[in-house]
């Protein structure tokens, strides 16, 4: 927001230069980005009428200027610009002269004629705006002759780009500026002149009728002028806007212009010829309606846009630009001004999603104040008549469905001083609120605030002690040591319990890798997961990136896949690869946000095969306190080898899955190694783990030790055997170790043989060979009975 030094001050009496009063709006909140002081490159620069123009004899695209610049005589410029006439007046950079940019301008000859100097541009003296203009600047007619061309322009003025936070509409305006700095210097300041006359007696509202057909529109003003006398805004005016960065273009656009920059509402004035219906309705466009706006392109509407239309047709989007359609023109006799207020979301997406972002919607995208717009309406009628533009019509029609009031808050002065660390008085923090035309009554110690309603942003009471700590000075707050009690209360339990599953990973020999969150939805196809699998269902991302990260991973196993075939790529032998992060479940109520849940990947290719990955596994398992976890065959997931993977399980609830990649998924990631991948659920895990341990003492009897060999079927798990040996083997039974698979000559097709190595011991007492027989005898029978097992 760029606000002139000298525009500033019709409002506010300064009594700083506008270094200082830069400095002091920062440490009051209002933040500068920096102080132009425009003018300091251009020196001898005059402005000049045009006497006589004649072509130039040995060149078809220049001409001779005859120029009067103040001097005896007329000076002679040669150009190659067209856009002007004879007693224009232009800016005129004489011989010795320089420009912004360090340019030097002398006197010379084009095509063998003198010339003296060179007529400029708004561009050549560094003041063009956004908005391309072809050809030398025209001034204004009654501008003197002779004058430097900084005085004319007011280029030796100071311009302060203030960074507008999005709370603080109202400061996007030269008056919410001049309120500031009223309330930071402790002066006065005072609002623009609003008193204009009704001349015509013609009153609008007998010729127009406003209808609002969507709540995104809260309240539309309109009034007319009639007798309209398009011309040139005066000296003034223009100056103003040119040091604001907007191009004057005339007096009647310059008007609406001007009050936007004043008071920050946005306006829109109509050609009265263009409005045929004599009915102005606000509602949504249609899908792919087509409009030419002002600018002159054509652009494509959908049902989200806002429009203004006269009956059926479109003559307006907005709160973002008006149409060709209805444009104000030279020959203009009769206008419609337009003051309204919309949805600052609806505006803002509107904006993006047409590419056309003005400076009216980048106000209305911030929630104006709807009780500006009568203010501005005013002012706007006002300025017609002091510019004696047109006669202002009877009538107003101001369709306001809700009307926004002020409202009031209560706050304890004591907590302010508490909040803050300070010690002020009451009386100085209603001083401190009065000057930001927060009226406040003291009652006992409550602070009783009445908001109005341009300051959306002071609704608690931690916003009243940041307008007081702002306005008392953020420099006076002593400095203080904080008043606090640390109480030491260590990690969560779910905390804990991560460091140990980190330190068994490590402890096995694995490095941790960190994977994004956002994934592809092409994974899916990669890892071969069925189409009608239940992770295909996944969160899409509102603005990805890009379609690499356009979802929500359902399932970590892509992440790993991707880290290990880079290692691959890179020419290393082996990896062993852990991640924890967590995977995006969609609810089965789309209101509401989906599970995150916490999964641990364990990924390794290279000397390793089921077994070791598995041995991470039960690591984890066992530092988590979790001996009744089960594997089971797993041979219907797509994406992992049917015979080598296995279903992990507590208590009947699924956990994870572990095993070796199908080889189609392998050759899908460009790797020509076995891989081997776990994905486990910590949340389950966390759930059963259980740290408690217990003293157990050192056994006083001695152990008896058997061995068994099984000839089982190949289907037959080991799982299977292990849990009818435990089962039957009671109390007695202390521990049983796998110690052999084997499968040979000596061994029939389809079976294999397992030997085990089984432990028994009593607590209180040696056990005879006759106990140890007993239940020895009982397991063998169960093994024979329930899986067919034949003793070696």
């Amino acid at each position: 927001m760029k606000v002139p030094y000298k525009w500033l001050k019709d409002y506010v009496n300064v009594n700083v230069s506008p270094n200082e009063l830069g400095d002091a709006l920062t440490l009051s909140g209002s933040k500068v980005e920096e102080i132009i002081t425009s003018g300091d490159e251009i020196q001898n620069v005059v402005t000049g009428k045009i006497l006589k123009i004649e072509q130039h004899p040995d060149a078809e695209k220049l001409v001779i200027c005859q120029v009067e610049v103040g001097e005896k005589e007329p000076v002679q410029i040669v150009t190659g610009a067209n856009n002007m006439k004879e007693q224009d007046i232009v800016p005129v950079a004489l011989h010795g002269s320089s420009l912004p940019g360090g340019l030097k301008i002398k006197k010379g000859k084009l095509r063998g004629i003198v010339s003296n100097g060179m007529m400029c541009s708004e561009e050549e003296l560094g003041i063009a705006t956004e908005e391309q203009v072809h050809g030398l600047m025209i001034l204004p007619a009654d501008t003197p002759i002779g004058k430097d061309i900084k005085e004319v322009l007011g280029l030796d003025n100071s311009v302060i780009d203030f960074e507008i936070t999005s709370n603080r509409p109202d400061c996007l305006s030269v008056v919410g500026i001049a309120r500031e700095t009223a309330a930071t210097l402790d002066l006065k300041y005072t609002m623009p002149d609003l008193n204009f006359n009704a001349k015509c007696k013609d009153n609008i509202e007998d010729n127009l009728k406003v209808e609002i057909k969507d709540k995104l529109c809260k309240r539309y003003m309109a009034r007319g002028v009639k007798n309209i006398k398009i011309q040139d805004s005066p000296a003034w005016m223009q100056e103003r806007l040119i040091q604001a960065g907007v191009r004057p273009i005339n007096n009647i656009v310059d008007i609406t212009n001007f009050v936007m920059l004043e008071l920050g509402q946005p306006m829109h004035a109509f050609d009265v010829r263009e409005i045929t219906s004599n009915t102005i309705a606000v509602e949504r466009a249609k899908d792919g309606e087509k409009f030419t706006t002002l600018d002159g392109v054509e652009r494509e509407l959908n049902s989200q846009i806002l429009n203004i239309k006269d009956g059926d047709r479109t003559v307006g989007i907005a709160g973002i630009m008006g149409g060709l359609n209805s444009e104000v023109k030279e020959d203009t006799t009769g206008i419609i001004f337009e003051c309204a207020n919309f949805d600052g979301t609806n505006i803002r997406i509107s904006s993006k999603n047409l590419g056309l972002r003005t400076e009216a919607s980048g106000r209305f995208e911030k929630d104006l104040d709807p009780n500006l717009i009568e203010t501005a309406m005013d002012r706007a009628c006002n300025l017609v008549e002091e510019l004696g533009a047109g006669e202002i019509m009877e009538g107003t029609i101001d369709v306001y469905p809700e009307k926004l009031e002020p409202h009031t808050l209560d706050v304890d002065y004591n907590w302010v001083n508490s909040f803050l660390g300070l010690n002020v008085s009451k009386e100085e923090m209603k001083a401190c609120l009065d000057r930001l035309d927060l009226k406040t009554e003291i009652n006992e110690d409550i602070l009783h605030i009445f908001v109005p309603t341009f300051r959306c942003d002071v609704n608690i009471k931690e916003d009243v002690a940041e307008e007081v700590a702002r306005i008392y000075g953020y420099n006076n707050v002593p400095s203080t040591l904080i008043k606090v009690s640390s109480v030491r209360t260590g990690k969560h339990k779910n905390q804990y319990l991560n460091d140990l599953v980190i330190e068994a990973l490590l402890s096995s020999g694995l490095n941790e890798s960190i994977s994004y969150s956002f994934v592809s939805p092409k994974i899916f196809d990669k890892i071969l997961l069925s189409e009608d699998s239940s992770l295909r269902n996944a969160i899409a991302i509102k603005n990805p990136l890009g379609e690499d990260f356009s979802i929500m991973r359902t399932t970590s196993i892509h992440s790993m896949m991707e880290s290990l075939a880079r290692n691959y790529s890179r020419n290393n032998s082996a990896a062993r690869l852990f991640e924890i992060g967590k995977v995006y479940i969609p609810n089965e109520d789309a209101n509401k946000i989906p599970e995150e849940r916490n999964i641990v990947t364990i990924g390794m290719y290279g000397d390793c095969d089921y077994l070791d990955l598995k041995g991470v596994v039960e690591n984890i398992l066992g530092v988590l306190g979790i001996n009744n976890a089960t594997f089971a065959r797993e041979s219907e997931n797509p994406t992992f080898h049917p015979g080598k993977t296995a279903a992990v399980s507590i208590k009947k609830q699924y956990m994870g899955i572990v095993g070796e990649i199908h080889p189609d998924v392998n050759d899908n990631y460009g790797m020509d190694e076995r891989c081997y991948i776990a994905e486990i659920n910590l949340d389950i895990l966390f759930a059963n783990a259980n740290l408690e341990r217990k003293y157990k003492a050192l056994p006083k009897f001695p152990a008896v030790d058997r061995d068994i060999a099984l000839l089982v079927k190949d289907e037959v798990l080991v799982q299977q055997i292990e849990d009818i040996i435990r089962k039957q083997g009671g109390s007695i039974l202390e521990d049983v170790k796998l110690f052999d698979v084997y499968k040979g000559k000596q061994i029939p097709d389809g079976m294999k043989s397992v030997a085990y190595s089984i432990l028994y011991r009593a607590e209180d007492r040696t056990l005879t060979d006759k106990e140890v027989t007993k239940v020895h005898d009982k397991i063998l029978r169960a093994l024979e009975f329930q899986l067919g097992a034949q003793l070696r």
